[in-house]
């Protein structure tokens, strides 16, 4: 085959096909009696091989190389193998960012809805003065939902009475205090409280972040709104010390990422602006 045939064959144009060989990235093919180059089917698996490895990040040369290991010698497991591998890590971490923009996306739409059915009815706005009243529930009130209610305390300030509360109860965990320590909130005080105890009071706003309790939230008096902000379980965590403080962290960063915009539009949706200047 011509190289016209290559190209189309291959997804190149015969200009790259010409800059590869002119490179070394492939081996110029071998002219024909009529002085023609001419192709067969495996300058067109090389080709795609080439190509195919280009786009996971590989420069034309050490992709020509290895395609003509894997083409020529089959020697693809100790070369491609620690790459392919490398670029696997590479598209799952870009695909978990994506899901949690997702998420954070989905997270703000809600609020923005909850926020304007909360306006709709007329009660925060014969509310002014009154702090923004949110309850986060989760299920033993051990992490996540404690440090939400640390950060909505930082980040919201005196427009906002916060309270969090466990479904089950069982204690805060110290790398809960450890997390926020970091940050300059001593958390040190907080203990485990259970949802009963909130069940004869008005909220505006009531967000789980756990499934599981979710499923189990009592109702609440009044009028509120219901979010939910699913979060991984931090102390379910296994392994080193390191580890376990890594994925607390996570959690830490999800949350500020969550609770700034709740913040705003919840402040919005009660008609005010901040009181006071707030570090987050």
């Amino acid at each position: 085959m011509n190289i016209s045939d290559v190209a189309e064959r291959s997804g190149l144009t015969t200009s790259a096909i010409r800059w590869y060989e002119s490179i070394g990235a492939i081996p110029p093919a071998a002219r024909g009696s009529n002085g023609y180059r001419a192709y067969d089917a495996a300058d067109v698996a090389r080709l795609r091989l080439v190509v195919s490895l280009r786009r996971i990040g590989l420069g034309p040369l050490e992709a020509g190389r290895l395609a003509h290991l894997c083409l020529e010698r089959g020697a693809v497991d100790l070369d491609l193998a620690p790459i392919i591998a490398e670029q696997r890590a590479a598209i799952a971490a870009r695909r978990a960012e994506l899901d949690r923009l997702d998420d954070e996306l989905i997270d703000l739409e809600l609020t923005i809805a909850a926020a304007d059915r909360l306006r709709a009815t007329g009660r925060t706005a014969t509310m002014t003065d009154a702090p923004i009243r949110v309850l986060f529930v989760c299920t033993g009130n051990s992490a996540r939902s404690q440090i939400a209610e640390a950060l909505l305390e930082r980040i919201g300030g005196p427009d906002f009475e916060v309270e969090s509360a466990g479904t089950e109860p069982r204690g805060v965990n110290p790398l809960t205090v450890r997390v926020l320590a970091e940050s300059g909130i001593d958390w040190s005080a907080a203990t485990s409280k259970s949802v009963e105890a909130f069940v004869d009071q008005p909220f505006d706003y009531v967000i789980t972040v756990c499934d599981r309790a979710r499923q189990a939230c009592p109702v609440f008096p009044g009028s509120y709104d219901a979010l939910h902000w699913g979060l991984e379980d931090p102390a379910e965590v296994e392994g080193t010390d390191e580890d376990r403080m890594a994925a607390f962290r996570r959690t830490y960063r999800e949350l500020v990422q969550r609770i700034r915009p709740f913040v705003e539009v919840a402040l919005r949706s009660a008609g005010r602006s901040r009181r006071a200047t707030v570090p987050e």
